[in-house]
């Protein structure tokens, strides 16, 4: 009897030792998971807080604008090997051959009259590309959202509808909307496809509603909210686009009278004094003045223009 009360009591403090072991181990391997996430949470952190911060300085690089500048113009969907690099590199080639021969047959003040006119002209052909987009966006972009608002979307499928929507689209919202399609599914990061589609059209609400999606991938699961107030903000800034336009013919007309005025008033000045228009405009100092006066008066006038069509 004596021997099976010790044999109990024996085996009941066993299995409490080890069950208190048991415990210990169960509590250790808790607190090493819970501290293994702790530290994976702080790395991606940290990461998230070194990309931002890497996006910052990216925005205010040199290259950074060129590149983004080049998407505007759609150089880098018509020609997608041309990057920032090799546009410096070609840009620079060009002007210094075309500045040779012109050195070669015209002299030196043809060289000068080719180192200004060339980066001049390749601006105005870059900004006429660029506004050109612009308004192809300005035109579909209301159809983009239409067709958003026909699908249920959510964070989880937000990059295959736009896979689906591309195809009706034109550019360069369609290869916009490809090129984030492609990137979310090879990275697998929804967010900063949306971002970097943000950065390669040049128009603020197409800007606003891309990243606005991004904001609500990380917070919400449904976008028809944000859809209908994208639509309701685009009307409106449609709708002040169309008064600035409105505004910006008369002040065309405006400018045409006052070229016209001009003229007319240099052939009568001319006709009085005897001097032809020619001598009049550039060999008086008056006329040079004058002239330089209606050439800043139509770069301001251009410049204007510009910013309505931003």
């Amino acid at each position: 009897m004596l021997k099976a009360v010790i044999f109990i009591c024996l085996w009941s403090g066993f299995s409490l030792l080890f069950y208190q072991h048991k415990i210990l181990e169960h509590t250790a391997n808790i607190l090493k998971k819970t501290r293994a996430d702790m530290d994976s949470a702080a790395r991606q952190r940290g990461l998230e807080n070194r990309k931002r911060l890497l996006e910052l300085q990216r925005k205010h690089s040199f290259w950074f604008r060129l590149e983004r500048l080049l998407y505007y113009s759609g150089i880098r969907q018509r020609f997608p090997e041309v990057t920032a690099e090799i546009w410096v590199a070609g840009d620079l080639a060009f002007i210094g051959t075309t500045v040779l021969i012109a050195a070669v047959f015209g002299g030196l003040k043809a060289a000068l009259g080719m180192l200004v006119a060339v980066p001049v002209t390749e601006a105005v052909l870059i900004r006429c590309l660029c506004a050109r987009n612009l308004r192809a966006v300005n035109d579909n972009l209301m159809k983009l959202l239409d067709f958003l608002g026909n699908y249920s979307i959510t964070a989880a499928e937000v990059t295959a509808v736009f896979d689906q929507v591309s195809r009706y689209m034109e550019n360069p919202i369609r290869t916009a909307l490809e090129e984030c399609y492609t990137e979310a599914q090879v990275t697998g990061d929804a967010g900063a496809a949306l971002l970097s589609m943000a950065d390669k059209v040049e128009h603020p609400k197409f800007q606003e509603l891309a990243r606005n999606m991004e904001i609500s991938v990380r917070y919400c699961a449904d976008f028809t909210a944000l859809v209908s107030s994208s639509r309701r903000s685009l009307r409106e800034h449609l709708r002040i686009s169309q008064e600035r336009k409105a505004m910006l013919r008369e002040a065309v007309v405006n400018m045409a009278l006052l070229l016209a005025m001009s003229l007319a008033v240099l052939l009568t000045v001319g006709h009085l004094i005897g001097m032809s228009f020619q001598e009049l405009v550039w060999g008086t100092l008056p006329g040079r003045i004058g002239l330089g006066a209606l050439g800043t008066i139509f770069l301001l006038f251009w410049v204007q223009l510009q910013r309505v069509h931003s």
